[in-house]
């Protein structure tokens, strides 16, 4: 029980810096905004890129970011920002070189991703995203869609998280050692397919409910407390 005491007072320390955080996700999706990476600080400023191309950014950010590091991602996406909706993989390749390490394999998964969501839904993106009434049925799209090439539920949620929907636990190593540090699961092992991916969801979201702290919050919380910062 002291090591949840501690991290009540951490959440404490942090709780308006957190909010603010998940604030900034629900105002990339209704309004004309982008992240952009300086200085170490990840920084919400105005764009006047279509909300399509805004969201299809995020989910690059997403593909990026599997396996590497919330940094590493916004770096890319930053990189490769101006080719992201008309250039080929190897205008994306090329100006990856030196920045980000997967810069051969990644941008092949955001060009098939991008040609799907183009033939099959003219890329309208945010469209897509509003029709779905039911969470899972939304996050599944993205995880589990062939044509969504990059995605797993992690990153799925990952990226429906930072577009402003809740209720999606982000399985990544921080999250899976803090939860097994708490005692909420027994073996600090990521889960290795979509039926585990929700048996642990499912215990991060009453191990949430147990303490007293929103799970979206509690997951940037976890995660601050091994990386240090709250970023996205």
């Amino acid at each position: 029980m002291y090591e949840i005491e501690k991290l009540k007072v951490e959440y404490a320390n942090k709780k308006d810096r957190i909010k603010e955080r998940l604030n900034q996700f629900e105002k990339f999706f209704s309004e004309p905004y982008s992240w952009n990476y300086a200085s170490g600080e990840l920084k919400l400023l105005p764009s006047e890129a279509k909300d399509d191309y805004r969201l299809f950014e995020e989910l690059a950010f997403c593909i990026f970011t599997a396996n590497t590091s919330a940094e590493m991602g916004a770096k890319a996406v930053d990189a490769v920002r101006n080719v992201l909706i008309n250039g080929t993989a190897d205008d994306m390749t090329r100006r990856l070189e030196g920045i980000y390490r997967f810069n051969n394999v990644r941008p092949a998964h955001i060009i098939h991703t991008r040609t799907y969501l183009k033939n099959s839904l003219n890329f309208e993106l945010k469209n897509k995203i509003k029709s779905f009434k039911n969470k899972d049925e939304l996050r599944n799209f993205f995880a589990l869609n062939k044509g969504v090439k990059g995605l797993g539920m992690k990153e799925a949620s990952h990226f429906l998280r930072n577009i402003g929907f809740k209720g999606y636990a982000i399985l990544d190593k921080h999250i899976i050692n803090s939860l097994h540090e708490f005692g909420v699961i027994e073996k600090n092992e990521k889960p290795k397919n979509a039926r585990e991916y929700l048996e642990i969801e499912q215990k991060f979201i009453d191990f949430s409910k147990q303490i007293g702290i929103d799970i979206d919050e509690l997951d940037l919380l976890l995660w601050s407390r091994k990386n240090g910062r709250i970023l996205k």
